[in-house]
């Protein structure tokens, strides 16, 4: 008998379609950050008694190093969200893995590094507000905040702070979304933080997120 791809235990990650996805690195150590990092090819066993999917900061597949209690306020939030998806369309649920690796799929990892790298740096009180306008963004917003993110400044280390990454922190944390008026969800800025203001960033009434985006670039 043919032997059959492996199950692979994750959030929707299927290697016979595609071999692109994210993994999630959680280490035995409550003091060590989570690491999400971004891989092109599977092999079988690769994950096995493995606790990190890189070993170096500036490994050109690591997308961000999030401190564990910033990752213990959204691993519920994004569990919930993809597990309903994965109910909608017939597959298995996802678990995270309190210790190891637990693959993503392709589209769920761009979705879940978005907010990742909007709270990185965040002040943790503003994280349930990054979280609720991380939900009211639809997941093909997410995508294509993700893709011109990762382009410009998708590195954990060399991207972190700057750029696009700066502008999806401040999107994020400090503009209210609506998931009724498109507009406005991707659109009014409530305000910018010091770091902002000392750029001498003006302050918008009304625009869409590429513009404010833009205003980092």
């Amino acid at each position: 008998m043919k032997e059959t791809t492996p199950r692979i235990e994750g959030f929707g990650f299927d290697p016979s379609e595609s071999q692109h996805y994210f993994l999630v690195s959680i280490s035995s150590s409550k003091e060590a950050d989570v690491q999400i990092s971004e891989h092109m090819s599977w092999e079988k066993g690769q994950w096995e008694k493995k606790t990190r999917a890189v070993t170096k900061d500036t490994d050109e597949r690591l997308r961000v190093s999030l401190a564990r209690p910033k990752w213990d306020a959204i691993a519920d939030v994004v569990a919930a969200e993809f597990n309903e998806r994965l109910k909608g369309m017939g597959r298995k649920r996802g678990k995270w893995k309190e210790t190891g690796l637990t693959p993503v799929s392709r589209l769920f990892g761009k979705e879940l590094l978005l907010l990742a790298w909007a709270i990185e740096d965040a002040d943790p009180g503003v994280i349930p507000a990054a979280i609720t306008n991380w939900r009211g963004l639809t997941p093909e917003e997410r995508w294509w905040l993700f893709t011109m993110t990762n382009a410009a400044t998708g590195q954990a280390l060399r991207g972190k702070g700057i750029g696009w990454r700066k502008a999806v922190r401040f999107a994020l944390t400090e503009n209210p979304l609506s998931a009724a008026v498109p507009e406005q969800r991707v659109g009014l800025i409530a305000g910018l933080d010091s770091e902002a203001r000392e750029r001498k960033i003006k302050k918008p009434k009304q625009g869409t997120l590429t513009e404010f985006v833009e205003s980092f670039a």
